[in-house]
C-alpha cells in the first residue's frame, strides 16, 4: 500500500498529464472531470494543489528544466517525463519536503508511468537542478 503522499503525487501527475494533453485548460476543470472517475481518494486536495502549482509555474519550471538538460530541447522530453519534473520542481519550490525525498518520489513515478530510461533521466535533471539551487 502506498503512502497518502505518494498517491497524491501520482494523482497530481495524472492531473497534470490530462492538463497538458487537453491544451492546458484550468486545472480545476481537469480535476472536476477526473474526480468522479477516482471516487473518494485520500490526498486528492494535495494532488490538485500540487498540479495547480506545477501548471502555474510551468514557464519558469520549463526554463529551469531546459537549462539543466544539456543537449536536450524541452520538446524532446516525453510528456510524462516533462510533467514528472515539473511536479518535482513545484514541490521543491514549496520548500517543505526535503530535496532527496522529492527526487526519490519523482524517480518512483518515472518507474511507474514512464519508459525504462526515464528514471535515470528524471534523476539526472532533478539532481542538477537541486545542486544548482544548493538543496543537495
Amino acid at each position: 500500500m502506498l503512502r497518502v503522499e505518494t498517491r497524491a503525487r501520482a494523482r497530481a501527475l495524472q492531473i497534470l498529464y490530462a492538463w497538458d494533453v487537453a491544451g492546458q485548460p484550468a486545472i480545476e476543470s481537469i480535476v472536476a472531470r477526473l474526480a468522479p472517475l477516482w471516487g473518494p481518494v485520500a490526498g486528492l486536495d494535495r494532488a490538485a494543489d500540487l498540479a495547480a502549482r506545477a501548471a502555474a509555474g510551468q514557464p519558469d519550471f520549463d526554463r529551469t528544466i531546459a537549462a539543466a538538460a544539456q543537449h536536450w530541447r524541452l520538446e524532446r522530453f516525453g510528456i510524462v517525463e516533462r510533467n514528472i519534473v515539473r511536479l518535482a520542481l513545484a514541490e521543491l519550490a514549496e520548500g517543505v519536503t526535503p530535496a532527496r525525498v522529492v527526487i526519490n518520489e519523482a524517480v518512483a513515478l518515472a518507474h511507474w508511468f514512464a519508459g525504462p530510461r526515464a528514471p535515470a533521466f528524471v534523476n539526472g535533471i532533478l539532481d542538477a537542478v537541486a545542486r544548482d539551487a544548493g538543496a543537495l
